[in-house]
């Protein structure tokens, strides 16, 4: 207990207290799994929120870093690299792009939706007549000013007013949306699953319906798959159910299985937008990033991997309910990025007796869990968490007669 102790106190005198105290301090991971500095097995169902999509020290990805970085980490983008450029045809590739399908990278979800941001600013017309920019009721795009500006969680906006202007927030309905657009909206951006606010899915149709106004409008449809892309629900990008192609995503997260990058991808009229000098970044597609990311995708489609995000779904949303008993737990979301409802507020018991019987848990309200595992996650896998859950809410409820 001291080594505990030891490291929160060091960690509490020298970072800032942003994320609270964590609970765990990790120091190795395999596959779906983590070590803390206490010895335990953990089953890691946080997936480093969405991000490991080949869990740790996945050995193709650990040889790419390793040989990536031996040969050339980081220069420029004066100057290009082959793994950036194939990064960027990769991503066409599995977007089914068209020729005039462009990428721009950066370092993460929040930066990519800043660039996507802008790309609406540059969408004002000629006269500058479209200067609104409409978001989603629950949404969360980023903590930088631009895509905090378009996350609709005021308790994260208030302090850092004012934001910048032009964004308005709808509920996520048609009714909402028609009612809202007009020529002077420049873009739409949605979340096809609002990941933060508890693994809520778009209702079927909306994207659909985006994608007719804001054609007749004159507007962009943003799609922001930071959290929902790389297969993670069971397609390469959730806005492929749908059947539409969006005027521009944003990546992050799974993309590189870790290392830091993110993406903005555009299609169409709306690659034209950003011209030379309108953004940049000076880390953003490095050949270390990119050629981690290369190799993701890569293992994603020599794996099967997504076939395997949706066999290990119908599994789970079978099996958690039952492994809830009385918590009566409604499984919602799709692929590997499942929310679990309960019927009352217990979330932080279950995440913090999730640590004793070997899960490492991740709560986004008082009654929601999300599950967002590694890509690889196995049967084997599945049988530990629902061993786990059953003999948690088992005590649970012992505690709680």
């Amino acid at each position: 207990m001291s080594s505990l102790v030891s490291w929160q106190e060091r960690y509490e005198h020298s970072l800032l207290p942003v994320f609270g105290t964590p609970p765990v301090l990790v120091v190795r991971g395999l596959g779906c799994h983590v070590w803390d500095s206490e010895g335990r097995r953990l089953l890691d169902m946080q997936g480093g929120i969405a991000v490991n999509a080949l869990g740790h020290a996945h050995p193709d990805l650990v040889s790419a870093i390793a040989e990536q970085a031996a040969t050339l980490i980081h220069d420029s983008n004066l100057v290009a690299s082959e793994p950036q450029i194939e990064l960027a045809e990769a991503l066409i590739r599995i977007t089914g792009g068209d020729p005039a399908t462009r990428v721009f990278f950066a370092n993460s979800g929040t930066e990519a939706n800043e660039a996507a941001f802008k790309l609406a600013r540059r969408n004002a017309g000629s006269s500058g007549e479209r200067r609104r920019i409409l978001a989603l009721e629950h949404s969360f795009h980023g903590r930088t000013m631009g895509s905090l500006a378009m996350t609709a969680k005021e308790v994260l906006r208030r302090p850092f007013e004012p934001m910048p202007a032009g964004v308005e927030f709808i509920p996520p309905t048609v009714e909402a949306l028609d009612a809202a657009i007009g020529p002077d909206v420049a873009a739409v951006i949605a979340e096809p699953i609002r990941g933060e606010a508890g693994v809520l899915p778009l209702p079927e149709g909306f994207l659909a319906h985006a994608r007719r106004v804001t054609d007749a409008v004159g507007a962009l449809l943003i799609v922001d798959e930071v959290q929902t892309g790389m297969g993670r629900t069971g397609d390469w990008f959730a806005y492929q159910d749908s059947g539409i192609i969006p005027d521009a995503m944003t990546l992050a997260k799974g993309l590189a299985g870790g290392v830091p990058i993110g993406a903005l991808v555009t299609f169409g009229r709306a690659s034209s937008l950003l011209q030379r000098g309108d953004h940049g970044s000076t880390f953003g597609g490095n050949a270390l990033a990119t050629r981690a990311a290369g190799t993701v995708i890569r293992v994603i489609e020599r794996d099967g991997l997504i076939d395997n995000v949706r066999k290990q779904s119908a599994a789970l949303r079978e099996e958690i309910p039952d492994a809830f008993g009385s918590l009566g737990a409604e499984v919602r979301g799709r692929g590997l990025m499942l929310g679990v409802r309960l019927n009352r507020p217990c979330t932080a018991d279950i995440v913090s007796a999730g640590i004793t019987h070997g899960l490492l848990l991740n709560a986004t309200d008082a009654s929601t869990l999300r599950l967002v595992p590694p890509l690889v996650f196995s049967d084997d896998d599945r049988a530990e968490l629902i061993a786990g859950l059953r003999a948690l809410v088992a005590e649970w409820e012992e505690n709680h007669e």
